[in-house]
């Protein structure tokens, strides 16, 4: 059954997620922040202080503060999906937002005005941060990697990963045993579906100067490639061909020509699926030149690679540069901007950073597991910081966004975000016991900031304590929307029959 609920009863629930969330993750804001354990049914507890992680744990036994709690933890995962830095003080802002609006729409403002007037002043505060932000030093990106990180180990060995790759999707971070290492990669890899473990002489075969062969459809018989056969026995060359699949028969008179006559041939079969099997065919196309065959071969259609590695679980061609790749990372950097699906994302990411040939891999390892999972976000942490703030950055603290606040207009409006934008600053000093030094700052007319971890106050012109500009941007931004439809929500359609939530808001 359906049940409707509006107004104040709607009102209060709101305002009991809100305060369950936030009061919950803004304890973990800054240096000085503490931990929170996370139960989890399917493996051990763990610690962690990463607020997006937190949020995302949060529940409650009530299924209509639960509804509006799955909305509510949009600000934060959507800051972390944009820069994966800053969802904490999304949500110490969504709170302040969201109270001190509430106390204009009890004096009668609409809730529509409300919200527009926030977009409004949301666009004033991004401007005023731009106009206070700059290009960050190297050593000003490493200390960034270090804070984020809390570790110096992790925080440098981010920074020496990512100055030399430069892309963040470029470099992959996953969990390992014991030790930790980065690997970087260069080369176009993808999983080997090999047809038979003949073809294979060693542990890994490696041909250099090699001929390629693509085909979307099914080889049936050497016929078919006869030409091509014959140009490679002529000129002693090796033959990789990627083909959909292959007729038994084919197979077998392949492999004899392999190993009775010395022909350097491997078949290997479309590691791919659906669309990604067209896909990868196209990669390799722009790699190699080849063409893409679908029942018609012959020597124009093969295309040529300096060098090929294949063993039983990975094929990785090597390649230079061309204008053909080129061209096929447009296109697909094209398609990543239309996508939504963040494992298709994923993707396309993965293959345009090969196509760039600059990849790395950060294996984290630890004795336990949690040790691993708390290290590893660590390091995801690290990366997100330093690859947000590559382009731009502004004193951190909250310090920007609390200046700022002295500066709005003394409208009403301005009045919510002259409250909101000082939370983060103040958050930050509270969870540090250091709520004292606030007088200081402003009476240094916020040319000085508090160093939570030195207890010592640093001038901003030469402090390391600094955000990414587009962490800043994206919490406020996203505070400011999850706000504003919060406030415009005045009921709420709910099946309370039913354990799964229905976030049906309207």
């Amino acid at each position: 059954m359906k049940k409707v609920i509006c107004n104040d009863e709607l009102r209060k629930n709101i305002e009991n997620a809100i305060n369950l969330l936030c009061n919950t993750v803004k304890m973990t804001l800054g240096p000085g922040g503490s931990n929170a354990i996370i139960d989890h049914s399917l493996s051990n507890p763990y610690i962690t202080n990463d607020g997006v992680t937190i949020a995302e744990n949060i529940e409650s036994d009530d299924i209509v503060v639960n509804t509006i709690l799955e909305l509510a933890k949009e600000a934060t995962i959507k800051t972390n999906e944009n820069v994966g830095d800053g969802t904490t003080t999304t949500l110490v802002l969504l709170q302040s937002i969201y109270n001190e609006g509430i106390k204009l729409i009890d004096q009668g403002i609409s809730p529509m005005v409300l919200k527009k007037e926030f977009d409004n002043i949301k666009d004033i505060i991004i401007n005023k941060l731009k106009e206070n932000s700059r290009k960050p030093t190297k050593e000003e990106l490493l200390n960034i990697s270090n804070v984020s990180s809390n570790d110096t180990e992790i925080g440098n060995l981010i920074y020496s990963t990512y100055i030399r790759i430069k892309d963040k999707n470029s470099i992959v971070i996953k969990e390992g045993e014991y030790d930790t290492y980065v690997r970087f990669l260069k080369g176009y890899s993808f999983d080997t579906d090999i047809v038979s473990p003949y073809f294979l002489k060693s542990n890994e075969t490696i041909y250099n100067s090699s001929y390629i062969l693509l085909s979307d459809s099914i080889i049936y018989s050497l016929e078919e490639i006869s030409s091509i056969l014959n140009f490679i026995n002529e000129n002693n060359k090796s033959l990789i061909i990627i083909a959909s699949d292959y007729e038994e028969t084919f197979i077998n008179e392949i492999l004899s020509l392999v190993i009775n006559e010395g022909y350097k041939i491997i078949l290997l079969k479309n590691p791919q699926y659906g669309f990604k099997q067209l896909n990868i065919l196209r990669d390799l196309s722009s790699i190699s030149s080849a063409s893409i065959n679908h029942d018609s071969y012959n020597i124009k259609s093969l295309g040529f690679v300096p060098q090929i590695k294949i063993n039983k679980d990975i094929t990785t061609i090597s390649f230079e540069l061309n204008e053909e790749i080129k061209n096929r990372i447009i296109q697909l950097e094209k398609i990543l901007s239309n996508e939504i699906d963040e494992y298709e994302k994923d993707y396309y990411y993965k293959n345009i950073a090969m196509l760039k040939n600059k990849t790395a891999e950060i294996v984290v390892g630890s004795p336990t597991k949690a040790e691993r999972r708390e290290k590893k976000m660590r390091f995801d942490d690290a990366l997100c910081s330093i690859s947000s703030a590559y382009n731009g950055i502004v004193v951190g603290s909250g310090l920007p966004l609390y200046k700022i606040s002295e500066e709005l207009n003394n409208d009403i409006y301005s009045s919510v975000y002259k409250i909101a934008l000082k939370s983060p600053l103040k958050q930050i000093l509270s969870n540090a016991g250091a709520d004292d030094a606030l007088k200081n700052i402003i009476s240094s007319n916020y040319k000085k900031v508090y160093n939570v971890v030195t207890s010592k106050y640093e001038s901003v012109e030469n402090t390391k304590i600094i955000d990414s500009l587009e962490v800043v941007i994206n919490s406020l931004v996203n505070a400011t929307s999850i706000a504003g439809m919060l406030l415009t929500t005045k009921s709420l359609i709910i099946n309370e029959n039913n354990d799964e939530v229905d976030n049906n808001i309207v």
